[in-house]
């Protein structure tokens, strides 16, 4: 039997896009019709979020003081509730909400929900209420990516007993996006990917990065931009991009997709 090209199934793309706290205040209709226009090119969705600035302000209104080691809030048990409360209660439905709007189906999810993110603490000691991601349950995410629903993250984690955990989202998205296979992760920030001499770069390599950041050409908020980008590459994703609200940026590769 022959079957004609049109008959042939779509091979569907995923892609996870992470969202730092700092984007999601400033979200236009570029971002939603950008979402929907790649869900309808047969790419399936999952977005991870964080909330920064809406957990510094409800922190500062409640008097709990918090700092950062190593790109990670240290969190105290006060502080990991707050965290969970602004995430799940606040960032995380306004964000479902406006994709809902934009006539996109999303479905609002933290660790708690269906076994998400199984943790243990990363290092108590050292961060206090900060989860360590021992498992993903992926075939939770198939199920809504099948039915084309778009997950919605917050970066909350929970232990065997139950107890929440602050996670850093760029892990978030990394270890998702490992989890579900995705063929690209996008981290979606205020600067439309790598420039360099005024021109954004739209695939670039490791290698390149690293001539960039040795002359200066990569410096301040960029660099810890690329640095997240490198760690997921490194942990096994085939492309990390660095993109604006349009989802459009810098992709980067590794050396060996070159030819």
């Amino acid at each position: 039997m022959t079957m004609f090209k049109s008959m042939q199934p779509i091979v569907r793309k995923r892609m996870v896009i992470k969202l730092g706290g700092s984007m999601l205040e400033g979200l236009d209709d570029h971002f939603f019709n950008k979402c929907k226009q790649l869900q309808e090119q047969g790419n399936d969705l999952v977005i991870v979020h964080g909330g920064g600035l809406a957990i510094n302000e409800q922190l500062a209104n409640r008097g709990v003081t918090s700092t950062v080691v190593n790109g990670i809030r240290v969190t105290s048990e006060e502080a990991v509730h707050i965290v969970q409360s602004t995430l799940v209660g606040q960032v995380n439905p306004a964000l479902v909400h406006q994709l809902n709007k934009g006539g996109i189906e999303a479905i609002g999810l933290s660790g708690y929900d269906g076994k998400l993110l199984t943790c243990t603490l990363l290092d108590e000691e050292l961060y206090g209420s900060v989860g360590h991601i021992e498992h993903v349950r992926a075939e939770l995410l198939e199920t809504f990516l099948a039915a084309g629903i778009i997950p919605v993250i917050s970066c909350i984690g929970v232990t065997d007993e139950g107890a929440p955990l602050n996670i850093n989202a760029d892990t978030v998205a990394s270890k998702i996006a490992l989890a579900i296979q995705a063929d690209s992760l996008l981290l979606v920030t205020d600067t439309p990917g790598i420039k360099i001499q005024e021109q954004v770069q739209r695939i670039v390599t490791p290698f390149a990065i690293a001539q960039w950041i040795e002359t200066g050409e990569i410096y301040g908020g960029m660099l810890p931009k690329v640095k997240a980008a490198l760690d997921s590459l490194g942990a096994g994703i085939p492309t990390v991009q660095i993109v604006g609200q349009q989802l459009e940026g810098t992709a980067i590769k590794s050396e060996g997709v070159f030819v």
